[in-house]
Formats: C-alpha cells, structure tokens, sequence
C-alpha cells in the first residue's frame, strides 16, 4: 500500500490534508464539498441509520453540511480534530468519510477514528486502506499513541475492517448509544503506534 504524501498545502480555510492510497485517496474537507457530502449522506442515510442515528430532515441539506465543514475546519485549526473526505482513486468522486476525532495530547496522546462508506463501495477494501492512512497520519504526522473506535456489536462489517487496520478489540461498552429508539452496547477498539 502506497501511504506516501503528506500533502499540507495551504488553501483558503486552513491547510488541507491530502494522502495518496492504491484504491483512494482521503482529502481534509472544504466548503466547496458542501454539495457533494449532502449528495452522499443524502444517498447513504437509511443504509448508515443501521448501526448510527437517523438525523432530522435538514441534517440533509447543502447548508448544514457547508457548517458541519466549517466547523471541522475550525477544530483542524485547533489541532483537535482532522475530517476527511474519502474519493475514489484518480477522481473527484467524495465516496465515503473519516475523522480522526477527540485529538487528546498527554498524558493520553490519543484519538477516535470513525467512518462512513458509500454503500455501493462497501467489501471493496477502500474502508480499511483509509484507516490505515488516518492511522499513519495520527503517529507520523501528529505524535499521537493511540487510536481507538467504537463498533456496535451487530456491526460485523465494520469488525472486519478494524481488525484488518491493526485494531484489537478491547471490551465491551454497554449500552453505549442511543440508536434509532434503543440503547446499543458498542465494542472498544485500539490500535497503538507500536503495533
């Protein structure tokens, strides 16, 4: 796997994040993907409400997803948070999205990585190559020791996919979220920047 090219250029906003897979490439947000994050969580909403929270109606719409990328701007501008688009390789194509997220410095030196695929782009190994370059990122690039995610217990899928990044499961997390009108037990996952 290609997980070379920590591109920081500096653009309008802040700096963005550019690294260069075999099967994608992951890109730090910027508010002209408004249109194209409401595209995909658009398309996406019944098939992620499975295992996340179904939004209210507006949640849909171009100008709350240009401020939910305003404010992940903002938290990369603090060091606190890096989300990025997932796009297919050699294309325009927002196919999917990561957070590295709750950036803790010591004595914790951790974070939360979480993601979200096209549906039509699931088992075709692009989830897990994105994984692994955030996971990079947040050693080589930002200092970190530890990198954790949540799962819930019926996400087999999304198991698979942190176990093949590396990851390994932890403990069980009861009743951790409220889904779609019932509390769900989540499984913790790490990874730390050793293994």
């Amino acid at each position: 796997m290609v997980l070379k090219i920590w591109n920081l250029l500096r653009k309008k906003g802040g700096n963005v994040v550019t690294i260069k897979g075999e099967k994608c490439y992951i890109r730090t947000f910027q508010e002209k993907d408004a249109r194209s994050l409401t595209g995909l969580v658009s398309r996406n909403k019944y098939f992620w409400s499975i295992y996340e929270p179904l939004q209210r109606p507006e949640y849909y719409t171009i100008d709350a997803q240009y401020k939910k990328i305003q404010e992940s701007l903002y938290l990369m501008e603090s060091k606190r948070e890096y989300t990025f688009g997932i796009f297919e390789h050699g294309t325009n194509n927002l196919i999917g999205h990561i957070a590295l997220y709750a950036v803790k410095r010591l004595p914790y030196s951790s974070a939360f990585v979480g993601y979200a695929m096209d549906e039509i782009y699931v088992g075709k190994g692009i989830v897990t190559e994105a994984v692994n370059m955030v996971v990079r990122f947040a050693f080589d690039q930002i200092g970190l020791h530890r990198v954790e995610a949540y799962v819930s217990t019926q996400n087999a899928p999304s198991m698979r996919v942190l176990e093949k990044a590396g990851f390994q499961q932890e403990g069980l997390l009861r009743k951790l979220l409220y889904i779609n009108g019932q509390w769900v037990d989540h499984f913790i996952y790490a990874r730390l920047e050793d293994e």
